[in-house]
Formats: C-alpha cells, sequence, structure tokens
C-alpha cells in the first residue's frame, strides 16, 4: 500500500503590528483564525468577478537564516501532516513553535489568509492561481505529485445513470458539475480542452464541490457528469452503481500538493527558516505516510476522520506512491497550460506562474527525504 497525497474580493490589509514582547517571528492569532474561519466560504465564481490581481514579491535574493529560532511560531493549516508527524513520533522534534489550524485546502486557507491569521497550508494548485488573480499575495514552498499520476488520479469523472456517456466526448450537450475556482472547476475546464469542447458546448452547472454534494448531484440526476476523489468515488458505485451510474478515467495529471504560504510570512526571515525546517519534516512524513499503510489507515483515516478501515485502505490504495522533485521546473510548466487555459476560458489576466513558486525551498523537500534516506529523523 502507498500513500496520498474558492475565493473573494481583497481587501486592503494594513501591515500588522507586532505584539510587545513577542518574539520576533511569533504571533498569538488564535482570534484572527476563529474570525476567519467563521467567514462564509464563498464560491470562486464570486471572485472571478474581481480583476485586481497581486503585485506578487520576488523573494529570490532574501537570503533565510541558517538557523531557525525556537521562538518563531507558525501557524499551520495542515490536520493530516499534524497527525502524521504524530504517529511517527516527530511533532515534539520540530525546531519552532506551532499553532495548528484545523482547516486545509483552497477556501478556508484564503480567507484565514486573507485575515492574517495562517502562515502556511496544504492545497493544489489552483487556490495559489486563483489567489492572486483575486490580489491575494501567496506563495507555494514545497510540491508533491504522484509516481504514476495517470494510473493513480485525484479524480475521477462520475456519470450519472442513464447519462449514456462513456467518452471524453460524449460530454457534448450535457449538464457538468463546474466549481470556478476550486481543482474541480479548472479539471473541468481541462477536459473539455481535450476532448476539443467548449464551454458553449456543454452546460456548467455550478455547484460548490464539498462533502457529498457531487455524488448527491449526479444520482438525483442534476447534472450528468461531475469529477469526484477519494472515498466519494467508492461511495457513488455503491449507492448508485445498481442504476447504472459508472465513472470515467479524464487521462489527465491532477497530482499536485503543495505548502502553500502567505507572502507576507515567508518574506519574513524568521518565518521563512521555520517554513524551511516544516517542509523538510513535511517531506519526511510523506514517506513515512507511504511506508507505513496501516499506521495510516488506523490514526487518520479511522480514528481521527472517522473512516472505516475498508474505507481507508481504499484511499491509501489509490494514493500511489509520493514523489518530492528537486527540480520544479515541470511543475512549474504544467500550472503555466493551466493559468492559460483558465485566463482564456474565465476571462482574466495571463501571468508567469513563476512569481508563484518560492524556489528557495525547491530543494529542501528532496534533500531532507535524501538526507535520511527517506526516513523520519
Amino acid at each position: 500500500m502507498k500513500i496520498r497525497f474558492r475565493s473573494r474580493t481583497p481587501r486592503p490589509r494594513a501591515p500588522r503590528p507586532p505584539i510587545p514582547g513577542t518574539p520576533p517571528g511569533r504571533r498569538r492569532r488564535p482570534a484572527l483564525l476563529a474570525a476567519a474561519l467563521a467567514l462564509p466560504l464563498l464560491l470562486g465564481s464570486c471572485a472571478l468577478d474581481a480583476q485586481t490581481t497581486a503585485s506578487s514579491e520576488d523573494l529570490a535574493s532574501r537570503k533565510i537564516p541558517a538557523k531557525v529560532s525556537p521562538d518563531t511560531e507558525l501557524t499551520v493549516g495542515y490536520p493530516s501532516l499534524k497527525v502524521a508527524l504524530q504517529l511517527s513520533g516527530q511533532i515534539d522534534k520540530l525546531p519552532f513553535k506551532v499553532e495548528w489550524a484545523n482547516i486545509s485546502g483552497g477556501p478556508q486557507c484564503s480567507e484565514a489568509f486573507r485575515a492574517g491569521a495562517l502562515d502556511v497550508c496544504s492545497a493544489a494548485d489552483i487556490p495559489s492561481i486563483n489567489a492572486h488573480w483575486t490580489g491575494l499575495d501567496t506563495k507555494l514552498v514545497a510540491a508533491a505529485f504522484r509516481e504514476d499520476p495517470y494510473a493513480n488520479p485525484i479524480y475521477e469523472l462520475g456519470i450519472a445513470p442513464g447519462a449514456d456517456i462513456r467518452s471524453l466526448e460524449d460530454l457534448r450537450g450535457k449538464k457538468i458539475a463546474y466549481s470556478p475556482g476550486q481543482a474541480q472547476g479548472a479539471l473541468v475546464l481541462r477536459i473539455l480542452d481535450k476532448a476539443g469542447l467548449t464551454q458553449e458546448d456543454v452546460e456548467l452547472v455550478e455547484l460548490a464541490s464539498t462533502g457529498d454534494v457531487y455524488p448527491t448531484a449526479l444520482g438525483n440526476h442534476q447534472v450528468d457528469a461531475a469529477p469526484i476523489a477519494d472515498v466519494n468515488i467508492k461511495r457513488y458505485l455503491k449507492n448508485y452503481g445498481g442504476q447504472g451510474a459508472t465513472t470515467l478515467k479524464h487521462g489527465l495529471r491532477d497530482d499536485p500538493a503543495h505548502l502553500w504560504a502567505l507572502t507576507d510570512s515567508v518574506a519574513d526571515p524568521e518565518k521563512a527558516a521555520a517554513v524551511r525546517e516544516l517542509v523538510k519534516f513535511w517531506a519526511r512524513a510523506q514517506i513515512w505516510i507511504d511506508q507505513h499503510p496501516e499506521e495510516w489507515v488506523d490514526g487518520w483515516y479511522v480514528k481521527d476522520q472517522g473512516l472505516s478501515e475498508e474505507d481507508g485502505e481504499y484511499l491509501v490504495r489509490r494514493a500511489g506512491t509520493p514523489v518530492i522533485p528537486a527540480d520544479w521546473s515541470g511543475a512549474i510548466e504544467r500550472q503555466q497550460k493551466t493559468v492559460d487555459l483558465l485566463a482564456k476560458e474565465q476571462k482574466r489576466e495571463r501571468f508567469d506562474v513563476k512569481i508563484l513558486f518560492d524556489r528557495r525551498f525547491e530543494k529542501v523537500g528532496s534533500q531532507a527525504v535524501a538526507a535520511k534516506d527517506g526516513g523520519a529523523s
């Protein structure tokens, strides 16, 4: 068994003054975080109306201190990483302070970033793109992929009973669930492009991709097709397979996984040093998960997420093997193609995605794994 790995109109933010007596790089922000999480999760389509883009700061020339201060604190939104570090016995070895936030992914992290209540979180590739287009300045500081991404996709295209869709070309004239600003929405546009179709050839039905919204919409014939992931694939086929429900492989790469950081955070030398150390622990945790599937199923999927052991094992099998590259060139090239497509289809301003990648951290993860021969420190 192997591992697996939306936004709103921006408003100006005043600089955050340090709390008197607080060491550099450290901020206590539970109230801000709670406020951020209380904000509604807006559909990405709302943000797409805004034409403000972030004037991203180039940090390439900024030196990161060789050592991290133990008084530096990061607020990190990555629940599964916290559990992985606990299970592997590494969480108490972090050489800085961490406030763990029970959030991850684009919508929640974007809100927390905007509130100044988060430093780092986990996300795919689309949230950072959408953040740029809505005036939120962020950086990608780590990247992981799947060893065989075509055989181990995150998403499959769920097909509603009776929709008569057997190939991507059969999507013509069909209703497809679409979530602008989320990875699922970008995947839909990429699928249409691959099939030689345009938005005018189909009916895009805007739905937020949360929980079991997409499988339910498929089962109720609200849409004919929708990208679904993880255990939703298994449950959708179990619940509706008898009625003729199927899934279709899209044949595209959908495997990017990133550590995503607020530019203000990695522009701070002390925090940048802490982020570098976090990337090391993150990389080793991915390898630990891959090498300890039974502990991961029990500790994360069953005890933390409340899934059955069967569902946990299913998810581990689907995940494939993690790849943490030392060179981000391929990832940047693929992400640029995504930006070009989204800019065309969503009438956005094209930009060079290199500004989203903080390449000071490019080799940190792979070197950490190599130094320990794939094990945890």
